[in-house]
C-alpha cells in the first residue's frame, strides 16, 4: 500500500487493549492520514469501537481497561500524557451512535464546549464560534437562526448534526464518529455522509460503520477488524475491489460475518 503523502495524523504502534483478563485488541499497528476519512469495518465485538476510543483515551473511563503500545498524535505519544486529557479530547472530538444533545437550547448545546474550556472571548466571539460550527455542520439554514429553540425538538438527523457542531465548536483536529448514522433514516444518513465529505477538507475523520456501502462512499482508506486483529488496512478502493486477504474479500462480499 502506498504511504500517505503527508505525515500521518496518528501513528499507532503495537497497540494491545485489555478489559480485565479479556484482550480486545492485539498488536495493532497502523498510520492514519491527515485530512482523510478512515473507515473501520468488521462484525460486532471485533474491536472497532475499542480502537476508536483509544484515539482520545476514552477507554480510560472504563474500569479494568488497560492499553499498551504507542499512539502518536502529530508525533506525540498520547498514552504518555498525564491523566488530565481535556486538551486531547478537545483536539480529538467524538460523535456517538445515538444523538445526545443536552436538554437545552441549540445555542447552549454548541456553546457548551467553548464555555467549559474557557474558549469564549466575550459574547460576540462566542456567537461567531457557534454560528461557524452550525454552518460547518450544515444546520444553520435549517434552524433559520433560531438559536433559542430547544435542541430536543429537532429531528434525529438534525440532532446528530447538532452534536457534530458541538464537537466542531472547540476547533478540533480530528473527528471520531462511532456509527453516526445507525439510528438515522436514509435521508438523514445522506446529509451526514455529504457533511463528512465536506469536513475532510479541514479535519481528519475516523468513522466506525457496519454499513459497507457507506464505507465505500465516504472513506479514503478502510481497515477491517476481526476478533481483535486488524486484518487489513488499505485504500478503500483496494479493500473493496482487490483485497490482499481472503478474510477481507469474504467479509466485504457478504460471505463472512
Amino acid at each position: 500500500m502506498p504511504p500517505p503523502e503527508a505525515p500521518p495524523k496518528f501513528e499507532v504502534r503495537h497497540l494491545h487493549v485489555y478489559y480485565g483478563e479479556k484482550q480486545a485488541l492485539r498488536d495493532v499497528t497502523v498510520a492514519i492520514a491527515a485530512r482523510e476519512v478512515t473507515a473501520l469495518i468488521g462484525p460486532s465485538g471485533c474491536g472497532k469501537s475499542t480502537f476508536l476510543r483509544c484515539l482520545n483515551r476514552m477507554n480510560d473511563t472504563i474500569p479494568g481497561a488497560r492499553v499498551e503500545g504507542q499512539i502518536l498524535l502529530d508525533s506525540q505519544d498520547i498514552l504518555a500524557l498525564p491523566a488530565d486529557v481535556a486538551d486531547l479530547r478537545r483536539r480529538v472530538g467524538m460523535v456517538f451512535q445515538k444523538p445526545n444533545p443536552f436538554p437545552q437550547s441549540i445555542f447552549d448545546n454548541v456553546a457548551f464546549g467553548p464555555r467549559a474550556l474557557q474558549l469564549d472571548e466575550g459574547k460576540a466571539h462566542l456567537a461567531a464560534r457557534v454560528e461557524k460550527a452550525l454552518r460547518q455542520a450544515g444546520l444553520w439554514e435549517e434552524i433559520n437562526g433560531d438559536l433559542r429553540a430547544e435542541a430536543l425538538n429537532l429531528s434525529l438527523g438534525e440532532q446528530q448534526r447538532l452534536c457534530i457542531a458541538r464537537a466542531l465548536a472547540v476547533e478540533p483536529d480530528v473527528l471520531l464518529m462511532d456509527e453516526p448514522c445507525s439510528a438515522l433514516d436514509p435521508i438523514a444518513t445522506a446529509h451526514i455522509e455529504k457533511l463528512i465529505l465536506q469536513l475532510k477538507d479541514e479535519y481528519t475523520i475516523v468513522i466506525v460503520t457496519h454499513n459497507m456501502q457507506q464505507a465505500a462512499r465516504v472513506s479514503d482508506r478502510t481497515g477491517l477488524f476481526w476478533l481483535g486483529d486488524l486484518v487489513e488496512f488499505d485504500l478503500t478502493d483496494t479493500i473493496f475491489t482487490h483485497p490482499a486477504q481472503r478474510r477481507t474479500e469474504d467479509y466485504v462480499t457478504g460471505r463472512l460475518g
